[in-house]
């Protein structure tokens, strides 16, 4: 800045106290009236509209605020608080190093590792890690991640988990979360997921059921015929036949026993071999997780009854060289 040109600010000195204070050069108020101008990022005198300074930084939060004027403007230091976390989480963490070698710092890691709260909640943060990471494996929605930590948590407050496998606990609430999410999976499924045996699953899922107090519903074969088609790589018409025959077979009498699992595999190859577009017991058995026997066995059933099961207006869209093929594998 050359001699010539005025600065737009005047610094009058204060005591040693309190420094220094800003006034307009223009209307030289004692008291002055600066405004801080965010919209167009100025400094400008509120009693003679000069501006005195430019490109200024706006350090209030990026959101809009609709607390009243006596409230406090949300901060943007932290990350976001975690629901499934107690506390304002707002825990200080010691480092190991930076006391010269002493080892202090270190020790006072380690009791900080002790205290109770802190065990809990990395143990909370542990184990919604490996929902997370089970889940994402077989491609389970977000709302039945957040539904299984919603229920871990519910363990963990209660204190049931003790006396319990840990990995059967968090293979229960996954299966208990689809349950309730209206997507359900079958025992076999949550076992080839977890690597924890059937029996420990089962277990730990009436348990958590009684103590929760959770409604967990039933598996029904028409919830699982969906998933499977779309896996078999079946098209919506041979869906809507399949879930036509479940719906059917579910209540025949002569079937009473089966499993959802050999209801809806059976049906899918009926349906299937019905529009020409037939599976064979083999394939159907790798993706439904039931043994091909049983499958011969329950469409036996069906096939028997296939008159019931097979409306004319089915017959009547399929071909008479897929009726051939309904025929026992």
């Amino acid at each position: 800045m050359s001699t010539s040109e005025k600065a737009p600010f005047v610094f009058t000195p204060l005591d040693e106290k309190f420094g220094v204070k800003l006034s307009c050069r223009n209307c030289r108020d004692p008291v002055p009236n600066i405004v801080e101008d965010f919209a167009s990022g100025d400094y400008v005198c509120g009693n003679c509209g000069l501006v005195l300074g430019d490109r200024i930084i706006d350090t209030r939060s990026e959101w809009r605020t609709f607390a009243n004027d006596e409230g406090d403007d949300p901060s943007r230091v932290g990350a976001a608080a975690n629901p499934f976390l107690d506390g304002d989480q707002l825990d200080t963490v010691i480092s190991r190093g930076g006391d010269g070698g002493s080892g202090l710092a270190r020790d006072l890691n380690r009791t900080q590792a002790r205290s109770t709260t802190q065990r809990h909640e990395r143990n909370l943060v542990q184990a919604y890690k490996e929902i997370s990471a089970l889940c994402d494996a077989y491609d389970i929605p977000k709302t039945i991640v957040d539904i299984a930590k919603q229920l871990y948590k519910r363990v963990e407050d209660d204190n049931l988990q003790r006396g319990k496998n840990n990995d059967a606990i968090i293979a229960a609430c996954i299966f208990l979360a689809c349950r309730q999410d209206n997507a359900p999976r079958t025992f076999k499924e949550i076992c080839a997921l977890t690597k924890v045996d059937r029996k420990d699953i089962g277990r730990t899922f009436k348990f958590l059921k009684s103590k929760l107090g959770t409604n967990a519903g039933t598996t029904s074969s028409n919830d699982l015929v969906a998933r499977f088609c779309s896996n078999l790589h079946l098209d919506q018409e041979t869906w809507r036949i399949t879930k036509m025959l479940t719906e059917k077979a579910k209540d025949m009498e002569h079937i009473s026993g089966k499993s959802p699992l050999s209801i809806a595999s059976a049906c899918i190859y009926m349906a299937s071999h019905l529009l020409g577009n037939g599976r064979d017991p083999r394939a159907i058995s790798e993706i439904a997780g039931v043994g091909e026997a049983t499958i011969r066995s329950t469409y036996k059933i069906i096939y028997a009854n296939r008159s019931e099961l097979l409306t004319p207006e089915v017959m009547a869209r399929s071909s008479r060289a897929s009726e051939a093929n309904l025929v026992v594998p």
